[in-house]
């Protein structure tokens, strides 16, 4: 059974993509692939992706990374809460440090240990299940004040240490 969703895997060598496939195949539902970064973001617009593995450099004779930082940039602004995970052969601290800034959820080095691309996808995934949003907890932790005040409005926004009007407010938005 796979206890993971499905993963993206964009990278510019199809050699690289087979190994994925068959590392990955028994531990996600579904694994896509691509060599175009073009095509990531019409992928991830056709169905759900739940974290992303984004090679750095796909122009031959390019090492930068900022192929790679581009299209993280472009991934984080249209699907925010989808975990990406940086590949690349050519890694120095600098660019594991702008990846991350710039909002990968980590950073993997050509050749990879497969137990440890395993353990880190894996862990990444895991956290990010494990995350609640400020929201959330706000808005549980207001049902419980209400439910324990018995509905008593204006009891549960004493206890809150709100006015009523900011709790009709916040209520509105649940």
């Amino acid at each position: 059974m796979n206890k993971y969703g499905t993963i993206l895997i964009a990278d510019d060598n199809d050699a690289i993509l087979t190994a994925m496939r068959y590392l990955l195949d028994g531990v996600f539902a579904q694994v896509l692939t691509t060599t175009s970064p073009d095509d990531i973001l019409k992928m991830m617009a056709q169905q759900p992706v739940d974290i992303v593995l984004l090679d750095m450099n796909f122009t031959l004779g390019v090492n930068t990374g900022n192929e790679g930082l581009f299209w993280l940039r472009a991934i984080r602004k249209q699907h925010p809460q989808t975990p990406v995970v940086l590949l690349t052969a050519y890694a120095d601290i600098n660019l594991a440090v702008k990846g991350l800034k710039s909002g990968a959820a980590d950073f993997l080095t050509k050749p990879w240990d497969n137990e440890q691309l395993l353990r880190k996808l894996k862990d990444v995934l895991d956290m990010q299940q494990e995350i609640v949003s400020l929201d959330e907890m706000e808005r549980e932790h207001i049902r419980r004040t209400i439910d324990h005040c018995h509905g008593n409005l204006t009891q549960a926004a004493e206890l809150l240490g709100i006015t009523r009007q900011t709790l009709y407010n916040k209520m509105k938005r649940l």
